[in-house]
C-alpha cells in the first residue's frame, strides 16, 4: 500500500480545496513561518491519513504527491475486459440474488460495451445454464464435477480465482448471501484486488472505467462510495433485495462453455460432514409479501407468539429486530438490518422497533410499513406509512381479531 505522502510547498498555494476533501481530517491549514507572507499552507497529519489519494486527485496545481511501494503499482486495467456474475446455486436450486447480479451486470456491461458472462460452479448443474442466459447473460462457464456437489470454501474459490487469472473480466459481482460472504473474500485475495461489501448501489465511470461502489458505512450513518483504481478486477457483493431481478427473455442465445480444472492442484483442507436445516425458520423471510417485526419494546420471548399468530393470519413470516435476536427471544435466521437480513415486503409491521438505522437498513425498501409503539417520537414512527401509538399487547390481538372477523364475513 502507500506508503509516502507529502506536500510539495513549491507549488502549494493554502487554497484549502485538499482540507475540505479529506473524509479523515487529516489534512489542515498551517502558517508557513519560512514564508516571506507568512502563507498557510497544507499540512498532512499522518497518524490520521489513509493513503486514499482524494487529496491529490482534488488539487488543481499538483502540490501534493503519494509514493506507492512495489505492492501497490497495481496492474494494467486495459488487460481486463467483461463483467461476470457469480451465479450462486445449491443443489441445483438458483439463488434469486443471481438474477438481481445479472440484472446489475447487464447494465454496466452495456454502458462498457462489453459482455456480461455468469460462472456455474456444482455438481450436475449444466442444465441451469440456459436460465442464466435467458435473464441476460452473453457467456456461461460451467464448472461441472461431483467434488463441487456440497458448498466448500476452498474448492470454489479456487475454480473462480482461476477462472478470474484466465479470463480477466474487469468487474465481477457476487451475492451478499451466507456463501458470497464467504467466497468473495477469499477469491479477492488470490488475484490480488480490492472487494467492497454488502454495495446498495453501483454506477460506472465510462472515461475511467473504475466501478464507483456504494455502501453503507459507520453504522449505516453514511453511504461511502469506492473506487479500486489500481488493480483487476473491481469486486463487490451486492445485498439481497436492494437491486431488481433480471426479466426473462426465453429462447435468448447464448455461449456456454466448459470450464476445465487440473483436479490434482485443486486444495481442500476440510471435509463436508452433512447440514443442518434451521427447522426454525419455515419460510424464506426474503419471499414473502408480509413480516411482522419485533424489536426490544416485545419485551419477552411470549410476545413473538403474538406476532406470529398476526404474522400466520396474514399470510406473512415472523422477522425480528438484533436486539430481539440478542435477546435470545428469535433465532438469527429472523434477524433483519445490517446484520441480518434485507427484505422488501409489501407490507411491514414493526413492533416494538425503535428504528435504529441498522435496523432500517434493511427493511426500508417495503412498500407499507406500520409501526406499534409506546414512543410516538421514535425513528420508526416518524418514518411509518401508519404509526399506531400504543401498547402493541394491546393492539395486536384487536388487530387478530378484526382479520378473523373479515376473513369470516
Amino acid at each position: 500500500m502507500a506508503n509516502n505522502i507529502k506536500v510539495l510547498y513549491d507549488k502549494c498555494v493554502g487554497c484549502g480545496i485538499c482540507v475540505s476533501s479529506c473524509s479523515f481530517g487529516a489534512i489542515s491549514l498551517v502558517e508557513d513561518s519560512s514564508h516571506s507572507k507568512k502563507l498557510k499552507l497544507a499540512f498532512i497529519d499522518l497518524n490520521k491519513c489513509v493513503y486514499c489519494g482524494q487529496c491529490s486527485q482534488i488539487c488543481k496545481f499538483n502540490a501534493i504527491k503519494i509514493e506507492r511501494d512495489v505492492l501497490d503499482v497495481g496492474v494494467d486495467t486495459h488487460l481486463y475486459n467483461g463483467v461476470l456474475v457469480y451465479a450462486e446455486q445449491r443443489h441445483g436450486e438458483m439463488a434469486t440474488v443471481v438474477y438481481e447480479l445479472l440484472n446489475e451486470g447487464r447494465k454496466l456491461a452495456d454502458k462498457l460495451s462489453t459482455i456480461l458472462s455468469a460462472v456455474l460452479i456444482g455438481d450436475n448443474i449444466k442444465s441451469k445454464a440456459q436460465d442464466l442466459i435467458n435473464r441476460g447473460a452473453d457467456r456461461v462457464y460451467v464448472c461441472d464435477d461431483p467434488i463441487f456437489v456440497e458448498f466448500q470454501d476452498e474448492p470454489y474459490a479456487f475454480v473462480l480465482s482461476q477462472l478470474i487469472e484466465k479470463e480477466k473480466p474487469e468487474i465481477v459481482l457476487v451475492g451478499a448471501t451466507n456463501i458470497g460472504r464467504s467466497l468473495a473474500p477469499r477469491v479477492a485475495a488470490k488475484v490480488r484486488t480490492g472487494l467492497t461489501a454488502d454495495c446498495t448501489s453501483l454506477e460506472i465511470d465510462i472515461q475511467t472505467r473504475n466501478l464507483k461502489q456504494t455502501r453503507p458505512a459507520f453504522g449505516g450513518n453514511i453511504m461511502a462510495t469506492i473506487l479500486t483504481p489500481y488493480h483487476r478486477p473491481q469486486m463487490s457483493t451486492l445485498r439481497y433485495r436492494v437491486f431488481k431481478e433480471a426479466k426473462v427473455e426465453e429462447g435468448r442465445n447464448g455461449e456456454l462453455i466448459d470450464f476445465k480444472i487440473d483436479m490434482q492442484t485443486l486444495m481442500n483442507r476440510t471435509k463436508f460432514l452433512g447440514f443442518i436445516k434451521d427447522s426454525s425458520s419455515v419460510v424464506n423471510i426474503n419471499d414473502v409479501d408480509v413480516i411482522v417485526a419485533g424489536g426490544r419494546g416485545v419485551g419477552k420471548i411470549e410476545g413473538f407468539k403474538l406476532l406470529k399468530e398476526l404474522a400466520d393470519i396474514l399470510g406473512g413470516a415472523l422477522g425480528a429486530s438484533r436486539a430481539a435476536v440478542d435477546a435470545g427471544w428469535i433465532p438469527y435466521s429472523h434477524q433483519i438490518g445490517q446484520t441480518g437480513k434485507t427484505v422488501a415486503p409489501k407490507l411491514y409491521i414493526a413492533c416494538g422497533i425503535s428504528g435504529q438505522i441498522q435496523h432500517t437498513i434493511g427493511m426500508r425498501a417495503s412498500d407499507i410499513i406500520v409501526s406499534i409503539n409506546k414512543d410516538p417520537y421514535c425513528d420508526m414512527m416518524q418514518t411509518a406509512t401508519y404509526a399506531l401509538e400504543g401498547d402493541m399487547y394491546e393492539i395486536v390481538p384487536n388487530i387478530i381479531k378484526e382479520i378473523k372477523v373479515l376473513k369470516c364475513s
